[in-house]
């Protein structure tokens, strides 16, 4: 964080000081809410959570090299004390944002956020220093700290913005009020909470709509829920995808023999070919993405290209892919999932697995409400119509119904199978695993699956074998 004397922090968030000896005391270092991220420096958010309270830790952080504490009561060492931690923290935000003088990129959408934002963070870390969101650290509480993260150097901050409901984003914009918004797609993650796609667009549009008139929409033009927003900003518009009316377009689209995307670039200023080092030809789109954004930024096309030709995934369990000793290939795609995510995964997989046998080990899909069944349905149907050799279906009632769905779709005997829980999971794979085949590991993140994924990839340098048993 940009350094800020206790007073300072104090005057910004409307907080009152206690046992704070010297308000002149600066802190210099990180502001986390986590107390093993202290170190030398930092201040302390204490969240009271259902769990742990934050404020128990107050003694033990301080200790550790903690400036001070941001409370809302008093706990015996220094503190800045406040009637609410969440809005203290967007106010400081706020503030430092205001003070940083660097470019705001802002991105949403219903899939994709988090891997399109590591991208934009690749490019642009090669024209200047950049800041950006770890993960998946999206929401009201993770977005100000990402903010506070950066410093008098930094000149991109690039921000993931993560919606629930209206008002949201409206939000998380007046905290980081950003320079270029960027909607990637409208989908049906979270369906079940927004009741439908249009209220989904609803929302994700309020991303465009709080842009400034010298700021630059970035929208997908091959989604037309995305291509609307386009008359709800005062911002220049600039569309990405692949119609043939896409400023930032992707042509001659192909997939190597390993699933891995290559493509000509076309932007306003030229035409550079690309090859991706990520999985699955969704990543065209966020690869697209993110060259709007640099060449927004007046990155010349070859080096836009360069960077997307070079980057890797900075974010874990997004297509993390791991090659055994014994040829068995793990991808890793258990972060989270939504309809959209399943579909492009195992597209994925597909591509990948070409020649090879290839396995798909799914969990339920969270959060789409009345669409639960239908959605479920429809990834059970897809694994068979690209023939992947097996579907492990891992869970309670949500998975059996994707193991339905490719019943119903003609996979029959053991071509797809229902598990209790990751466990079965792992010992059915090891016993039925050989050498080459692919396995696709993807599920809502409440369901656990990386442990499926973690420990096949540990099982080898652990010295499990894999079987021998011909599941096709």
């Amino acid at each position: 964080m940009i350094a800020l004397s206790l007073a300072e922090i104090a005057t910004v968030v409307g907080g009152q000081t206690y046992d704070i000896p010297d308000p002149s005391v600066r802190v210099t270092a990180q502001v986390v809410r986590d107390s093993r991220e202290v170190e030398p420096g930092s201040l302390f958010a204490a969240f009271a959570g259902e769990r742990v309270d934050g404020h128990d830790y107050a003694a033990q952080v301080v200790a550790a090299g903690a400036v001070a504490v941001l409370a809302q009561r008093p706990v015996g060492v220094p503190a800045i004390v406040v009637d609410d931690v969440q809005t203290a923290l967007g106010a400081l935000a706020r503030h430092v944002v205001a003070r940083l003088g660097a470019t705001l990129v802002a991105l949403t959408g219903s899939a994709g956020k988090t891997s399109t934002k590591d991208l934009i963070a690749q490019v642009l870390q090669r024209k200047a220093p950049t800041v950006w969101t770890p993960g998946s650290f999206n929401n009201e509480i993770g977005l100000p700290l990402t903010a506070l993260s950066a410093t008098e150097e930094t000149r991109f901050l690039v921000l993931e913005m993560g919606a629930r409901g209206k008002g949201h984003i409206r939000y998380l914009t007046g905290l980081t009020p950003p320079r270029i918004g960027l909607v990637l797609n409208v989908g049906t993650a979270h369906i079940g909470e927004f009741g439908g796609r249009e209220q989904i667009a609803e929302a994700k549009g309020e991303l465009v709509e709080s842009l400034p008139a010298d700021g630059t929409a970035i929208l997908n033009a091959d989604d037309p829920l995305v291509r609307a927003m386009a008359s709800r900003t005062r911002a220049r518009v600039l569309f990405f995808g692949e119609a043939a009316d896409a400023d930032v377009r992707a042509e001659n689209v192909r997939l190597t023999e390993n699933g891995q995307p290559a493509f000509t670039l076309h932007t306003p200023s030229g035409c550079s070919d690309v090859r991706l080092r990520l999985y699955g030809e969704h990543h065209v789109s966020n690869a697209l993405a993110a060259a709007a954004v640099a060449h927004d930024l007046g990155m010349p096309v070859d080096e836009i290209a360069l960077a997307l030709s070079e980057a890797g995934t900075l974010s874990r369990w997004r297509m993390e892919v791991t090659e055994r000793p014994d040829g068995v290939t793990v991808v890793n795609d258990a972060y989270n999932a939504n309809p959209e995510s399943m579909r492009a995964a195992l597209r994925a997989l597909a591509a990948m697995g070409r020649g090879r046998r290839t396995w798909a080990v799914l969990g339920h899909m969270a959060e789409l409400g009345d669409e639960g069944l239908a959605e479920h349905d429809a990834v059970g149907r897809l694994a068979v119509r690209l023939n992947v050799n097996k579907l492990v279906a891992v869970g309670g009632r949500e998975a059996s119904w994707l193991q339905l769905g490719a019943y119903n779709e003609g996979s029959w005997g053991e071509e797809s199978v229902h598990v209790s829980d990751a466990q079965a999971a792992i010992d059915l794979l090891r016993s039925e695993l050989r050498p080459g085949d692919v396995v696709l590991v993807k599920a809502s993140r409440s369901v656990g699956l990386e442990s499926v994924a973690q420990t096949l990839v540990a099982d080898t340098a652990a010295g499990t074998a894999t079987g021998g048993v011909d599941a096709r």
